[in-house]
């Protein structure tokens, strides 16, 4: 009897360590949860009177320049910017090292959000660029003058490099320096950004209150005066404040943040396309509507065939929301979007998808759930090398803090994931190969966090997936 307890004791011993194996090789086919730990710390925004608040001096100084791309092959650039005391000027002077002076008219608008009046916002566009050309600029003519420049982006083409920076729901806290200033000194210099939204945070305050706006623009103007960001609308740029009379959404945000959505077609500037060196960007909104028969599936629907990949081999998409996201805030609020969208995007291989939302950071492999529907009960994302890598970057350095709640055990879709603050950037080679790299806004310069080499999903579609089999 003994002999034989003791074979039982055996027996359920290697199956305690069975089942200790097998769950970890659960965990192990979830990919990487990075074992760096922030410094647990209040975010706490910037106070007014910050440096990086600073109003330039002079009378009606131009303030919160800004540029994004103004057509959608990059031969030209919507700038914008706001003077305080009186409209001014709307003329944007402009030249090259290879080209006498030129002049460019815009327009000038304002607008009221419940106690608040806009100072004059200007929006020229400068167009017929030449590609691949350091520009000079100024504006505020006539007042007080500030010269900034850009450099426009090589013509498009299927093996032209280019390097993009990501950054996500940025804000303007202690923490949104420190990812902005991580971003400018990286060696790997971005040369256009792809933000995916979520801008000042305006809304978190009283009524909305659109000072905050304006403190944000002229934190930011120090990167996108001099190179585009290019623009997705997230829900922090709703304000949707009906208790104080405010029930036009994107009120502040339309005013202040032109993009040129009409030249892919697009009938509002919440969904649009631009192509820049060898990709071609689709931005959507992850809250307008996006149903079968709306106008925002209806254009990506026509979009999509559209997209030369011979021309612009990497196929980039932003969007806010995240449709996979293994964190427990904001959970599966993007779902309804992917069951539209995604037997789209792997029809058409879209590469990447970039979102934010959720203030963290998180890569998954390339995987899709274009199997399910309601009856079949096939609702396990699986493996899919016609699928785009999902990277969730909304970890800016917002008021709101870190979101360091995770799902348990790592779903097997997630490949890496941690709750920091900081920034990527995506650098294409040609058109099979293309290097992605996150920075934690605590490591060095030059120190990626993950990274990965992805190879274009068109042009040479292997397997790029990069946690443990």
């Amino acid at each position: 009897m003994a002999k034989m307890g003791t074979s039982s004791r055996v027996a359920a011993a290697i199956v305690v360590v069975l089942g200790l194996v097998s769950s970890l090789a659960v965990v192990c086919n979830g990919g990487k949860t990075s074992s760096f730990v922030r410094k647990v710390e209040k975010t706490v925004d910037m106070p007014l009177d910050s440096d990086v608040f600073k109003v330039p001096p002079g009378y009606n100084a131009p303030q919160q320049v800004h540029i994004t791309q103004g057509d959608q092959l990059g031969k030209a650039v919507i700038v914008s910017w706001v003077t305080v005391e009186e409209p001014g000027s709307n003329t944007v002077l402009y030249w090259s090292a290879y080209s006498k002076k030129q002049k460019s008219e815009g327009k000038v608008t304002t607008y009221k959000f419940y106690n608040y009046t806009s100072g004059y916002i200007h929006h020229t566009t400068i167009r017929n660029l030449k590609f691949n050309t350091k520009y000079y600029y100024v504006v505020g003519i006539g007042h007080t003058e500030r010269q900034f420049w850009f450099i426009t982006p090589p013509e498009v083409g299927p093996d032209v490099p280019y390097t993009f920076g990501l950054i996500g729901d940025l804000g303007q806290s202690f923490d949104s320096n420190k990812t902005l200033t991580h971003y400018e000194l990286n060696p790997q210099k971005g040369q256009a950004v792809l933000f995916v939204g979520d801008l000042s945070y305006a809304d978190n305050y009283p009524n909305h209150d659109n000072v905050r706006w304006d403190t944000w623009g002229r934190f930011t103007e120090r990167s996108v005066a001099y190179q585009p960001w290019i623009w997705t609308a997230g829900n922090h740029e709703i304000d949707f404040a009906p208790e104080i009379g405010e029930t036009k959404p994107f009120k502040p945000y339309t005013h202040r943040y032109h993009v040129p959505y009409k030249a892919s077609g697009s009938t509002a500037p919440f969904w649009y396309s631009i192509k820049r060196a060898s990709a071609y960007i689709i931005v959507l909104s992850s809250y307008s509507a996006y149903g079968k028969y709306t106008p925002q599936y209806k254009w990506l629907e026509q979009e999509l065939p559209k997209v030369n990949r011979s021309e612009t081999p990497w196929l980039i998409v932003l969007m806010h929301s995240p449709w996979y996201n293994s964190y427990t805030t904001h959970y599966m609020e993007g779902e309804t979007m992917r069951v539209m969208y995604e037997p789209l995007f792997v029809k058409y291989k879209v590469d990447v998808v970039f979102a934010g939302h959720v203030h963290a950071y998180e890569r998954s492999e390339r995987i899709s759930n274009v199997a399910y529907n309601i009856v079949n009960g096939i609702c396990i994302p699986v493996k899919d090398q016609s699928a785009p890598v999902y990277i969730t970057i909304g970890d800016g350095g917002n008021l709101e803090g870190l979101a360091t709640n995770m799902t348990e055990p790592q779903p097997a879709y997630s490949a890496y994931r941690e709750a920091s603050f900081g920034h990527a950037t995506f650098d294409i080679k040609n058109r099979t190969h293309a290097y992605y790299g996150w920075h934690r806004n605590q490591d060095g310069y030059a120190v990626t966090a993950d990274s990965m080499w992805f190879f274009n999903r068109y042009h040479h579609p292997v397997d790029d997936s990069t946690s443990a089999q």
